[in-house]
């Protein structure tokens, strides 16, 4: 018990201590209310430790308790403050953050003040059941707010890993909607007196009851929402470093076909800003710049596209498939490049696929230019013009 509960102490603190102080500057948005998150959850892990509950209990005795429920509450309203400062405007968030943290401080010193009365009363269930009262009312409030913002975002976002996160999220939100109808049950036991929950037994295992109400799911509860909710950071650079890493890979398959296109019609290169420029580091800009001007270079052999080596490509590859698509569009242009270099204008004017036309992105865009320059590249001397002798096309 002592090793989970301390182990996922330090390991909640050290998160709080990246979010605040790791993440350089500017600080993202929801920082400080992050690290008061998993600072609160630290603390309410490290509570339940036997080790820890021993060591300040010889101070105030029952005191463990208190630190933890409090600390629960931190945590539910930190979660809140992440959330309104991700999801809604400034003004709005701080509004709804400073209610919450009102609210907070009211439970706080209300819990506190009962815990002290209840102390001196030799521990009254009375006064036990306000205290019960009044924790599970603002931690259920938190819990069910949270729930719904998470359920409502996750319908709208469109980041992947936020949904996930999101609903990670909001599974954790059942399992601690599990733990406040558990302290409901016992604040109702202990207003009827009917004697139902043994209050004085020790939690020895974390699967049998009470302590799989009281402990297991309060815990994994803390760990699904700080899953949830750092996820997407998590996430972030591990896609941001696959898509430059697609980047760069689409940047050297298009380099072939660039460097013909761009030889045969040196304007279409646009102005460079920066003669060291890398594509490891401007993969983004450089992976752009090289679409838009092999994509006007496509335009500009609109003249010399001929339709007899389209129709000629059609009927060796199988235009029906992306590839085939790809193929027929890089014999098109292989041919026009060889009419422009003699001058040539093509009889019949090819259209341009349907194919390359349905793509409104740059990931689409380059995606389709991968495939042609493939084809460009691999498959020469297998369409020729009938008026030439010299197999052209791709």
């Amino acid at each position: 018990m002592n090793a989970v509960f301390l182990g996922m102490a330090s390991l909640l603190t050290a998160a709080a201590g990246y979010w605040v102080f790791g993440r350089g500057t500017p600080r993202p948005t929801g920082t400080w209310a992050m690290g008061a998150l998993l600072g609160s959850f630290a603390l309410a892990f490290a509570s339940y430790a036997p080790l820890f509950e021993d060591a300040v209990e010889t101070v105030v005795p029952h005191v463990a308790r208190l630190m933890s429920n409090t600390a629960s509450l931190a945590a539910a309203t930190a979660v809140l403050a992440v959330s309104f400062q991700l999801n809604l405007e400034p003004a709005e968030a701080r509004r709804r953050i400073r209610v919450r943290l009102v609210l907070l401080a009211a439970s706080a010193l209300g819990m506190t003040a009962l815990f002290a009365y209840e102390q001196m009363t030799h521990r009254s269930p009375q006064v036990y059941a306000f205290y019960l009262l009044l924790y599970i009312s603002y931690l259920g409030f938190a819990i069910v707010d949270f729930l719904v913002q998470a359920v409502r975002q996750s319908a709208s976002t469109r980041r992947s890993s936020v949904r996930a996160g999101l609903r990670t999220a909001a599974a954790g939100c059942g399992f601690a909607l599990v733990y406040v109808v558990y302290k409901l049950t016992r604040l109702i036991d202990l207003g009827l007196g009917l004697g139902l929950i043994d209050s004085h037994s020790e939690c020895s295992s974390l699967i049998t009851a009470p302590c799989v109400f009281s402990v297991t799911s309060p815990a994994l509860a803390v760990l699904l929402i700080c899953l949830g909710l750092t996820l997407p950071a998590v996430v972030y650079p591990i896609s941001q470093a696959r898509r430059r890493r697609w980047e760069v890979q689409s940047f050297e398959a298009l380099g072939l076909l660039w460097q013909d296109l761009s030889t045969a019609m040196p304007h279409i290169v646009l102005p460079s800003t920066d003669a060291a420029e890398d594509v490891s580091t401007d993969s983004d800009f450089l992976l752009q710049r090289r679409v838009i001007e092999i994509s006007d270079g496509i335009l500009a052999l609109r003249p010399y596209r001929s339709l007899r080596v389209q129709k000629t490509a059609q009927v060796a590859f199988d235009a029906g498939t992306e590839q085939g698509a790809a193929a027929v569009e890089a014999a098109v242009v292989k041919a026009a490049l060889v009419g422009l270099k003699t001058g040539r204008f093509a009889d019949e004017v090819a259209p341009p696929p349907a194919e390359a036309a349905s793509r409104k992105d740059l990931r689409a865009d380059t995606e389709w230019l991968i495939l042609m320059a493939y084809a460009y590249a691999d498959r020469s001397e297998r369409v020729a013009d009938n008026d030439r002798t010299e197999p052209v096309g791709a």
